[in-house]
């Protein structure tokens, strides 16, 4: 039967009005807004219609309802520079992304999510809480990727359409998720996987408010900062009035970004405000601002790696598609520029 509530998750993630699709597909905005409302069912051609302009086979009409992900449950960075059409478009796309996730573990066993919650703490006690919980030392972390999914957190990826967008995440029936911007620098992906990290940490049991994401936001970036830099080991580096050649040698140690590292030195009183400045500057004109010269390798996904090419039993991409009643290309896009790419 058709489900009018799939009609309104394709349109969304598509960033398409419903006049918008009324002029792509052919169907009167009338229809429309009777399919959505539930008050009639499309007829087989319109139907047809509605499947070719929101690129999904007819049959994902059908499927029972997928509750699309609020945005109060969501961590947006920059909320208010978001349109709101793009924003439900990505959480769309998030709430099939969560349905891929369901297929995955009606034939594996995932790992259990072990992010704690630590409101009550600050940003760098929290930090060191998790890290001393995870037995992680004070040694740079190997794989972003790889420890959030061994503790329970599904990590995919953003749809590359959406460059504006860093990365954002949520809790869903007890699992935590983050997505991530593939297209970003190795660096860039790994200071955003430990800011969402904080997010599940400090934020997971309040409703992200705009009115208190920049305080939000500047806690996650304290909590991230502390995390992949740990304040006991910086400090024991001998970084204090850094060159940019120690810098830059040293965020290879970290695998973190130039400015990364610059700004956590000067956070933590090594570098001078001059210092500091004149860095920034220097680094920005070589184009470290925007981008990573020399940088590290893009971190990679162990679980879907395993899932979808492991020996024995596995999800392909294909197979998944058919499972959701979406395109292969769909499901591309749940893990561009975690794992390969393949059919």
């Amino acid at each position: 039967m058709f489900n009018p509530t799939r009609l309104r998750l394709a349109r969304q993630r598509k960033a398409l009005t419903l006049t918008k699709l009324a002029e792509q597909s052919g169907v009167s905005l009338r229809s429309l807004t009777n399919y959505e409302n539930g008050k009639l069912a499309p007829n087989d051609e319109n139907l047809q219609k509605l499947a070719k302009a929101l690129f999904v086979p007819s049959a994902f009409f059908d499927r029972d309802t997928s509750e699309v992900i609020p945005v109060e449950a969501a961590s947006f960075r920059k909320l208010s520079k978001t349109t709101a059409t793009r924003r439900d478009a990505v959480l769309a796309n998030a709430s099939l992304a969560v349905e891929f996730f369901g297929v995955l573990e009606s034939r594996f066993k995932l790992p259990t999510a072990d992010a704690p919650t630590l409101d009550k703490l600050a940003p760098q006690q929290a930090a060191e809480l998790v890290r001393q919980r995870w037995s992680l030392g004070d040694r740079p972390i190997v794989n972003m990727v790889h420890l959030l999914e061994s503790k329970g957190v599904r990590v995919a990826a953003l749809s590359h359409d959406y460059t504006d967008i860093d990365a954002f995440c949520f809790i869903r029936d007890s699992k935590p998720y983050v997505f991530l911007n593939t297209s970003r620098s190795a660096e860039r992906q790994r200071f955003d996987a430990a800011h969402e990290l904080g997010h599940l940490v400090l934020h997971s049991e309040q409703d992200m408010d705009p009115s208190t994401s920049k305080e939000r936001e500047s806690e996650a970036n304290s909590f991230a900062a502390s995390f992949l830099m740990p304040r006991t080991a910086v400090l024991s580096q001998s970084m204090r009035g850094a060159s940019l050649d120690r810098i830059l040698a040293a965020r290879s140690f970290w695998k973190v970004s130039a400015m990364a590292l610059t700004h956590r030195l000067h956070e933590l009183s090594l570098l001078s405000d001059w210092q500091y400045r004149s860095h920034c500057v220097t680094l920005s004109e070589q184009g470290y601002r925007s981008s990573e010269p020399g940088g590290i390798t893009p971190e990679s996904s162990q679980l879907l790696r395993k899932v979808m090419f492991g020996s024995g039993l596995k999800v392909n991409v294909r197979e998944a598609a058919l499972d959701l009643d979406l395109n292969p290309e769909d499901i591309r896009e749940f893990v561009r520029g975690l794992i390969p790419v393949a059919a």
